[in-house]
C-alpha cells in the first residue's frame, strides 16, 4: 500500500507545479497578484489551505481502495478521484505560492467560514479536521478491508467526504473574491454533487446506502 501513497505524493507534486504555472497564465485575467492579492485571514486563503488539506485524503482514500478490491467500476471512480483531486490540490497550493501566503495558519481549520473547525464530526475525537473527513480510525479500517467490504467502506466514506467538500465550496462560492478561484469551487460543487449520485446507485448495487 505503500508504493500507492508515493504515487500519490508524486502525482500532486507534478500536478502542484502545474496548477501554480496554470494561475500565473490567467493571473492578470481577473485576480492578478500585488495589491490585489488576498490576505493570509482571507476566505480566498482559509479555502485554498482548507481544500488541499481535505482533497488530500480524498487523494489516499482512493489509493487504499484500489488496493484492496479488484472490482473495476470502484477502481476507475477511485483513479478519477485521486487524479481530479490532486490536480485541483496542486491549483490551490500553486495560488497560495503565488499570494506568498502560508500553506498552514494558526487559525483552526474552517475559520474563514466561521465555524472556527466546529462543523467537523468527530473533529476532537480521532482527527477528522474538517467537514466530511474520515477520522483516523475510520482510515485504518479502510486499510484492513477488502473485497465488497472495503468498496461499501469507501463509497460511504467518500460520499461523507464529498458532502463536506460541496458544504466548503459553496462557502466559498459564497465569500471567496478571487474570480478564477470561485470557478474552481464552483467546478468542486458540480463535479462532487454527481459523484454523490453515482456512488448512492453503487452502494446501492451492493445492497448498501450512505451513512
Amino acid at each position: 500500500m505503500k508504493h500507492f501513497g508515493l504515487i500519490a505524493g508524486a502525482a500532486a507534486l507534478v500536478l502542484l507545479a502545474g496548477g501554480a504555472l496554470g494561475y500565473a497564465a490567467v493571473a492578470g485575467d481577473d485576480d492578478g497578484g500585488g495589491a490585489g492579492r488576498p490576505s493570509a485571514e482571507s476566505a480566498d486563503a482559509g479555502f485554498a489551505r482548507d481544500m488541499a488539506v481535505h482533497h488530500q485524503q480524498a487523494v489516499e482514500m482512493s489509493y487504499i481502495v484500489r488496493d484492496r478490491t479488484k472490482n473495476e467500476q470502484v477502481r476507475r471512480l477511485a483513479y478519477d478521484i485521486a487524479q481530479t483531486q490532486a490536480n485541483q490540490r496542486g491549483m490551490l497550493l500553486g495560488w497560495l505560492d503565488l499570494w506568498e501566503l502560508p500553506k498552514v495558519s494558526a487559525d483552526p481549520p474552517m475559520t474563514w467560514m466561521g465555524m472556527g473547525g466546529k462543523g467537523a464530526a468527530g473533529e476532537d475525537a480521532d482527527g477528522a479536521l474538517m467537514p466530511g473527513m474520515a477520522t483516523n480510525a475510520e482510515m485504518k479500517r479502510l486499510g484492513e478491508l477488502n473485497g465488497k467490504q472495503a468498496e461499501i467502506f469507501y463509497l460511504q466514506l467518500m460520499t461523507d467526504h464529498h458532502k463536506g467538500g460541496v458544504h466548503m465550496a459553496q462557502g466559498c462560492l459564497s465569500k471567496c473574491e478571487v474570480g478564477v478561484e470561485k470557478r474552481l469551487a464552483r467546478t468542486m460543487v458540480e463535479g462532487q454533487q454527481s459523484e454523490i449520485e453515482l456512488m448512492a446507485g453503487m452502494l446501492r448495487e451492493r445492497g448498501a446506502r450512505a451513512r
